[in-house]
This record gives C-alpha cells, structure tokens and sequence, in this order.
C-alpha cells in the first residue's frame, strides 16, 4: 500500500465510490429508463449503450473498460446525451 492512500475507488480514478455499482451495472441495458444526479438536480432519461472501450462519446473521451464500464444516456428533458459509471444511474421502476 503507497502513502498515497488506497481508500479512495478500486481503480484510483476516481469517481462517485458508493456500493451497489457492480449490481446495477449487470442490469442496465439499451432503452432501460434512469435517473442520475446533475448540478443538484435529479435528471432522468434512457440509456443508449454501454461502452467497454476507450472511446470518445458526449463530447469526451471516456476510459471505460470491460470491467470497468460507463454508459452513454440521453436526457428525456434536453436530449442531451452523457456518459455516467453505473453507480451514478439510477433504474427507475415501470410502474405504469
């Protein structure tokens, strides 16, 4: 362990830590309806892919990998599209 400190995320990238990311990971996929957190507010939208590559998408590079993969989505109030770690997105329930 370095004096660096190994708390941090796993990959030491980085990112929004909070537990729960590799499960909702294995359950979002294309078209899934999600919410995620921007500026304070509470956004929702629908994911477009899953990306497992280094890649440019939303306007920026993303580092993404097959075991550490982000997910493009696009906003249902601006049509926007950004790119989120699995633990920042939120599925949001069909009900109706």
């Amino acid at each position: 362990m370095d004096s660096k400190g190994d708390r941090g995320t796993r990959s030491g990238r980085g990112g929004t830590g909070g537990g729960g990311g590799k499960d909702a990971e294995k359950n979002l996929s294309r078209g899934d309806e999600v919410s995620w957190r921007s500026r304070g507010n509470e956004v929702t939208g629908k994911v477009k892919k899953k990306i497992t590559e280094r890649t440019r998408a939303a306007g920026r590079t993303v580092d993404a990998s097959e075991e550490e993969p982000q997910y493009e989505v696009e906003s249902d109030a601006s049509g926007r599209s950004a790119v989120h770690k699995p633990d920042a997105l939120r599925k949001k329930g069909r009900s109706g």
